[in-house]
């Protein structure tokens, strides 16, 4: 392969193999082994498949991530930048981190040489340009790339707040510097303008929608050399020569120099959330003078110190950069979202000032409240009162009575489920974080889990989410049950015992969707019945988040011994785990994000993050350090591509930097953490003087990739027979050493009083389990034939078919217009079945000859050209390429396709199959509604 980072990665696993026949790769093993924790990480991890991450130059959290954008559009072009991309559009001063939504990618500067262009163009007519992964490079705080066509030499770093540019031009009259505010990640400019102050000096602001809505941005840069003219335009048209404002939209300047060969003029970007002055405070504060090694060596200087908190030994140079690298990663998100001096914008979409703390954004909740935060409260204490306080102030500000959910850039996005602050709150309070009132905090965690918005109605009333088609209910329940554990303990803290009670009630509601006969989690409608078409591996959507029936089936954090008694106990725990191992990997929805599959174990998302440790909690904690060292293996590595899924705001990465040294934080509220399987020899946790400024260290001795099992344990010298320590245990410091051996020691971890404590009281009376479902039915269809593909109920003539399993149902409450022609009810184009293949197949009497009709509507893919979709009748091509957007005129109106004269097959039945067309972007082809009628 043409990677020069894949091909170093296949080296260095090659070195380790030689190593042992070979004194010079041994030496090079020892080298790389006493590179600093700076020098091991490696920014382009993740860039590559879908780990959706960022390679250019930040310091850790800071609001600035100045990087590369070679793409602002597709799935795989969230952060900006794709491995595989061959071009450059410039370079950006915000970028996401790991995240499944595109947004940011702000004022975009970009060095080109020859004619003026406006316009991305193509290399060499435009300011895009090609690059070669040859001669770029990244470390942390550090950027390098040429331009092939301008034959620029680009050098990027940054501070918290700034951005930094060093561009070495070759000889030339007609060198310029594109300032591109029209340019954004999957967002929609609005409003602009752009001053030039005189001829070192720029101003301006945008405003778009995006994922984040009504988002300003606000940024001051100065040049280190004058330029000698500048052009503005506006939607790629010059204004008037000798303009110097612009307001408006799809704004852009380029200002013009003369400059001798190796000739560098760099440029400093100071940006703000506030204001023109807040941006203009922030540059002169970060970055006073023009000194661009410093400021490069001070960002070097901030990530030692933050890597160097874990200090890991190991023979595998692989090892060491996977590890650091994603220990980089995790520091990537939340970022800083204030001014030099404090101010802020805030959910209300005001300035705020004289709030003592840090405010910051970008809290993918869902995700990190599982391990990364958790993270932070070890490698980086002094933010996490900082980040609950900006929590409580987002809280004030947005005026829905909810913790934030997803917030970015002062607007919140509402995205994903669950109310997972209050886990992250509720576990900095008992690691004995005080910066913020707990009293304020925990009321205003109770007032969010009280509201009746996303299912939560009848989460209260029932004491579980009612199933409807695309209502993720199951899911929900699930999630919001965890969340209601950690409600409930601080409420018990605080002496709210009727509350504490309340929650911890409501805690135990994910026994309310165990369907004992198919021992899964699954949908319950409002009148306590099972929700009907199961199927264990699809629903994803639908009943599930990003998940089939399997990614939920362990779902209860806060309860894992009440969960294994649901299957049984230990051996039947045991048997659901391993069967979920030994699974078919196939699931029946083409969803990117579950990646990373053993089985239907998906380490590619977030809900199976926890699993791989619940053999502890059943008495084989050596499955959980096989199936541990296997994802690690098999999933992570140093390349671009060595993120099996989205990195989403640092958790992929935290949940490596955990298990690599041994353990994790299955109930990340519990201040518990299970052991697994460490992949270093050796780990050393230097605590912040805020924590005690202890050591905490973990010694594997005799580990190596064989040797995964632990044989026996000691802490701090003394026997340890259990498979779990606490986060006391770690601030008090000291040595947790294990022995390691070939075979699983079966009994280490096994007797109950090893496994890891309860999280539920152990009087707690359960309420009882539901009935068990029955076994579905076949359901006999008889012509006329009509079926609403995306409904569980009946819609009029349209009849719900329970015999299929195949695929997903989405719907949404749109407005349809049904005016065209045989028109079903709205109703059957208010939901869809979606999969990237599924066929219907009905019985009809033979000698005759029928007509098919088939009904669409686009309710969710607004984008031409996103969604095209074949269908077959019988086998032969009755649409090719067809794109239902493009049919139907826009979205949410109805599409009648009519087929006549179609007979049966040879089995009696006429079948109808849709499947995505190859290459459609969205490879999930869809389908409302079906009619089989006589004639």
């Amino acid at each position: 392969m043409k990677h020069s980072h894949l091909i170093r990665h296949r080296l260095a696993q090659a070195l380790i193999v030689s190593a042992l026949v070979s004194p010079f790769a041994a030496s090079s093993a020892r080298a790389a082994a006493t590179l600093t924790p700076l020098q091991s990480a490696d920014p382009m991890v993740g860039t590559d498949g879908h780990g959706h991450t960022y390679p250019g130059a930040t310091v850790p959290f800071g609001m600035v991530q100045l990087s590369p954008d070679t793409r602002t559009e597709s799935w795989d072009g969230c952060s900006g930048y794709h491995y595989s991309d061959s071009t450059i559009q410039g370079f950006s001063h915000t970028h996401l981190t790991g995240t499944g939504c595109g947004d940011l990618g702000d004022i975009m500067l970009m060095p080109t040489v020859g004619d003026v262009h406006f316009d991305l163009g193509t290399p060499g007519n435009g300011y895009i340009s090609r690059f070669s992964h040859a001669r770029e490079t990244a470390s942390p705080g550090d950027y390098k790339v040429f331009l092939e066509d301008p034959k620029v030499a680009v050098e990027l770093t940054a501070t918290n707040r700034c951005g930094f540019h060093k561009y070495t031009f070759p000889r030339t009259d007609s060198a310029h510097i594109v300032l591109d505010l029209a340019h954004g990640i999957g967002n929609n400019p609005y409003d602009g303008g752009i001053t030039i102050e005189n001829n070192r000096t720029i101003s301006g602001y945008k405003k778009t929608n995006g994922w984040s809505s009504n988002r300003s941005i606000f940024f001051v840069m100065e040049f280190s050399k004058p330029f000698s003219t500048v052009a503005l335009a506006q939607d790629d048209q010059r204004f008037a020569e000798g303009s110097t404002t612009a307001k408006g939209n799809h704004l852009k300047a380029v200002v013009n120099y003369a400059t001798r060969a190796g000739e560098s003029v760099l440029v400093k970007v100071g940006i703000s959330g506030t204001s023109i002055e807040g941006a203009r405070k922030n540059l002169a504060a970060e970055i006073p003078g023009f000194d661009f090694d410093a400021t490069r060596t001070a960002a070097q200087q901030m990530w030692s110190k933050s890597l160097g908190a874990v200090q890991i030994d190991t023979p595998d140079p692989h090892i060491r950069r996977t590890f650091y690298s994603n220990l980089y990663l995790s520091h990537l998100a939340p970022i800083l979202f204030n001014d030099v001096d404090g101010a802020y914008m805030g959910m209300d979409h005001k300035v705020h000032t004289g709030g003592g703390f840090q405010n910051y954004t970008e809290f993918s909740m869902w995700d990190t409240y599982r391990a990364e935060h958790p993270l932070l409260t070890i490698v980086e204490p002094n933010r996490v009162n900082d980040m609950v306080s900006t929590m409580l102030a987002e809280y004030n500000e947005n005026g829905l009575h909810s913790t934030p959910i997803w917030p970015l850039w002062g607007g919140e996005t509402f995205c994903m489920i669950g109310y997972h602050s209050v886990p992250v709150i509720v576990d900095a309070y008992f690691k004995g974080f005080k910066g913020f009132d707990p009293e304020q905090a925990y009321q205003a965690m109770r007032d969010t889990a009280m509201q009746d918005r996303s299912g939560l109605a009848t989460y209260k009333t029932l004491g579980y989410v009612a199933s409807q088609p695309g209502e993720q209910a199951t899911s929900k329940t699930l999630e919001y049950s965890f969340d209601d554990w950690c409600l409930a303990r601080m409420a018990k803290a605080l002496g709210h015992d009727d509350d504490a009670q309340m929650f911890l009630t409501r805690a135990a509601s994910y026994r309310n969707q165990f369907d004992s006969r198919i021992q899964f989690m699954r949908g319950r409608k409002a009148d306590g019945s099972w929700r009907a078409h199961f199927v264990d591996n699809g629903l994803v959507g639908d009943e599930y988040t990003e998940a089939d029936a399997w990614q939920y089936a362990f779902a209860a954090q806060q309860d894992v011994p009440g969960m294994i008694q649901l299957y049984g106990g230990d051996a039947g725990f045991i048997r659901k785990m391993d069967a979920m191992f030994a699974a078919s990997s196939k699931i029946n929805t083409g969803i990117p994000d579950i990646t990373g599959r053993i089985g239907q174990f998906a380490q590619g998302d977030e809900q199976c993050h926890h699993v791989s440790y619940l053999y502890d909690y059943a008495g084989a904690p050596w499955k959980t350090q096989a199936r541990v060292r296997e994802v690690m293996s098999k999933f992570y590595d140093d390349s671009p591509a060595g993120q099996c899924g989205n990195d989403d705001c640092g958790q992929m990465s935290a949940w490596y930097v955990f298990s690599a040294i041994g353990f994790y934080p299955v109930n990340p509220a519990s201040g518990v953490y299970v052991l697994g399987s460490p992949v270093v020899s050796k780990a050393t946790i230097h605590l912040d003087k805020s924590l005690g400024g202890r050591t905490f260290t973990l010694i594997a001795a005799n580990n190596s990739p064989k040797n995964i099992y632990i044989q026996s344990a000691t802490l701090n010298g003394k026997p340890m027979a259990r498979a779990w320590f606490t986060h006391k245990d770690l601030l008090a410091g000291g040595v947790l050493r294990l022995t390691m051996g070939p075979k699983p020691n079966t009994m280490w971890g096994k007797p109950v009083a090893a496994r890891p404590p309860l999280s539920m009281p152990a009087s707690y009376q359960y309420a009882a389990l539901p009935a068990p479902s029955e076994p579905d039915k076949l359901v006999t269809f008889t012509v006329p034939i009509r079926v609403a593909a995306g409904s569980d109920e009946n819609i009029g003539d349209f009849m719900a078919d329970p015999n299929i399993k195949d695929g997903g149902i989405s719907s949404n409450g749109a407005a349809i217009d049904t005016s065209v022609p045989n028109a079903a009810p709205a109703g059957v184009y208010q939901g869809e079945r979606y999969a990237d293949d599924l066929t219907y197949a009905y019985a009809v009497p033979v000698g005759k000859t029928y007509t098919v009709r088939l009904h669409f509507a686009e309710l969710f893919d607004s984008d031409p050209g996103m969604r095209i979709e074949n269908i077959q009748i019988n086998g032969k091509p009755a649409l090719t390429d067809f794109e239902i957007l493009k049919a139907a005129g826009g979205m949410n109106k109805a599409i009648v396709k009519e087929f006549s004269g179609i007979t049966p097959g040879p089995d009696g039945k006429i079948r109808i199959r849709v499947s995505a067309a190859p290459g459609s972007p969205d490879q999930n082809a869809k389908l409302s509604g079906l009619e089989i009628l006589p004639g």
